[in-house]
């Protein structure tokens, strides 16, 4: 599974019917690439095209339908990219191979079958030094229309923070002097919001620039904690 992180694309495109014996050159690259392990890749049929024949290949064209383009496109670490590229660079007789730098942001494959069942482990406390930091909102605060607390949570999962809470209060001002709370028979006019996020100290400085980075009215506070952690050990 690849990384989040920094990565490569690879594009090679071909004609369908360019050989590569006793195959086509297109299943040749793509058994390759799953010979070698390869993250995933994808093969993609042109409609129409042309390339550095300036011969024009159309579907609907009875001869050149079996010249048509096809594209070959994987995304791997540069580190495999490097390894693969010079086999690739033998094998495209006739053709292009580009590459570019792209960030893989989420890379997740479930797995479809049942997976035994392990024998459960003892339980293992873990205890550290740890963070704790609350962010103080208003449930009207908004974010490209979207709750700000909803989005500040969106991007703390995105950045793999290790969690947080979202708590909504009953009745509260802040800094302003404004007073924040629920409406009548529970309804929420404009309660006041808390986010509570359990983080190691060395992420603390990121988490409170990129949600301060979002807020335009509020408070973060950060707080010294001892962490007790029961089953497994915090993501690194």
């Amino acid at each position: 599974m690849l990384p989040k992180g920094n990565a490569k694309k690879v594009t090679i495109y071909l004609n369908q019917d360019t050989r590569a014996h006793p195959d086509t050159l297109w299943s040749a690259i793509l058994g390759f690439l799953r010979h070698k392990h390869v993250a995933g890749a994808t093969l993609i049929r042109a409609d129409a095209g042309f390339g550095s024949h300036e011969q024009f290949n159309n579907p609907r064209s009875e001869y050149s339908a079996e010249h048509a383009g096809v594209r070959i496109e994987f995304i791997e670490t540069p580190e495999r990219v490097d390894e693969l590229l010079p086999t690739l660079y033998d094998m495209v007789t006739d053709g292009l191979i580009a590459v570019q730098d792209v960030t893989v942001v989420k890379c997740i494959a479930k797995d479809a079958k049942t997976k035994r069942l392990e024998p459960e482990a003892p339980k293992k406390i873990v205890n550290t030094a740890a963070k704790l930091v609350r962010i103080y909102l208003g449930e009207s605060d908004k974010q490209s229309g979207e709750p700000l607390y909803e989005a500040i949570v969106k991007k703390l999962r995105m950045m793999d923070f290790s969690g947080a809470t979202v708590y909504r209060g009953i009745l509260g001002y802040g800094a302003n002097g404004r007073t924040r709370k629920e409406g009548r028979f529970g309804l929420s006019r404009d309660s006041p919001i808390m986010i509570s996020v359990v983080e190691k100290p060395e992420k603390t400085d990121d988490l409170v620039r990129v949600v301060a980075e979002m807020m335009q009215d509020g408070i973060i506070v950060t707080s010294d904690v001892e962490l007790h952690h029961i089953g497994h050990e915090l993501p690194t």
